[in-house]
């Protein structure tokens, strides 16, 4: 596992401080991985129903010797940037967008890699009308059946369906501060203890951690961070991942894809491993 943590060494951070170090605003997003790591970028907007949902951004980019279609949650590292992305929260013409993208990419042979942070899909009543739900459930049939290789790396908060919706992939990569999580903590513990202060003891029930996901077999490697954070040192983490990504690009580009999709269908009918008393 080069440049990758060691799952299985004992971390002084606890859950709740990864939830924090997740949140912070001043990791990079997924346009700061794109800048840095792809060239070419060439962003295509709107889901041809509705509308353009800047809290997912997409495209066409050339990344490592390859031709990527390169899709992600966008948070804001401000707040007005933040009110523009809906704080990486996605409408269902995001989910739509994406869907849209990634049959184009399976339709030229183009290989996805998707950048998942945030807190959750987005809750209004106006996305709900909208189709949220089905256009998560969409965006999760889409990616079982892509006839292409897909990435998917988890990059600050994986919230919920929100994340779900673009994380159906062939390797599941996850940065050693980000969390993956069916509910965000302060929620978890509003419904099983009334009380949004435990927050902390829901993280540690939750299993949201990579060094968690990794041992459940939900996730397929742990990226490493700088010393602090992603936030301390987004370069470094920039370049670390973008290694990451490109050895397992490279690796299952060489895969015939009937048989890659056997292994995807493989991967998701026993994913999580966990023991019944």
């Amino acid at each position: 596992m080069d440049e990758t943590t060691n799952p299985t060494e004992a971390q002084e951070l606890t859950p709740w401080d990864r939830v924090q170090m997740a949140r912070h605003p001043q990791r990079p997003h997924t346009l700061d991985y794109i800048a840095a790591l792809c060239e070419d970028f060439t962003e295509f907007h709107g889901d041809r129903r509705f509308g353009d949902d800047p809290a997912i951004v997409g495209g066409l980019a050339a990344f490592a010797a390859h031709t990527v279609m390169v899709i992600g949650h966008q948070k804001g590292s401000d707040t007005r940037e933040n009110m523009k992305r809906n704080f990486g929260m996605s409408h269902p013409e995001g989910y739509r967008k994406a869907q849209r993208l990634m049959r184009q990419a399976e339709k030229f042979g183009i290989p996805v890699i998707c950048f998942v942070d945030t807190p959750a899909a987005d809750p209004k009543k106006e996305s709900e009308e909208r189709g949220q739900g089905n256009a998560i459930a969409e965006s999760i049939l889409v990616m079982t059946n892509l006839r292409v290789p897909i990435i998917a790396a988890v990059i600050g908060e994986g919230g919920s369906g929100g994340a779900l919706a673009l994380s159906v992939a062939d390797r599941i990569l996850m940065q050693e501060n980000a969390i993956f999580s069916v509910a965000p903590p302060e929620a978890t513990a509003s419904i099983l203890w009334h009380d949004s202060a435990k927050a902390p003891d829901a993280a540690r029930a939750l299993k949201l951690t990579a060094q968690d996901l990794y041992q459940l077999r939900i996730i397929d490697e742990v990226v490493s961070e700088p010393v602090g954070g992603a936030h301390q040192n987004p370069q470094e983490a920039i370049t670390i991942l973008g290694a990451r990504l490109r050895a397992n690009l490279d690796t299952i580009s060489q895969i015939e894809i009937p048989t890659l999709l056997k292994q995807r269908y493989q991967k998701y009918r026993v994913i999580g491993h966990y023991r019944e008393a």
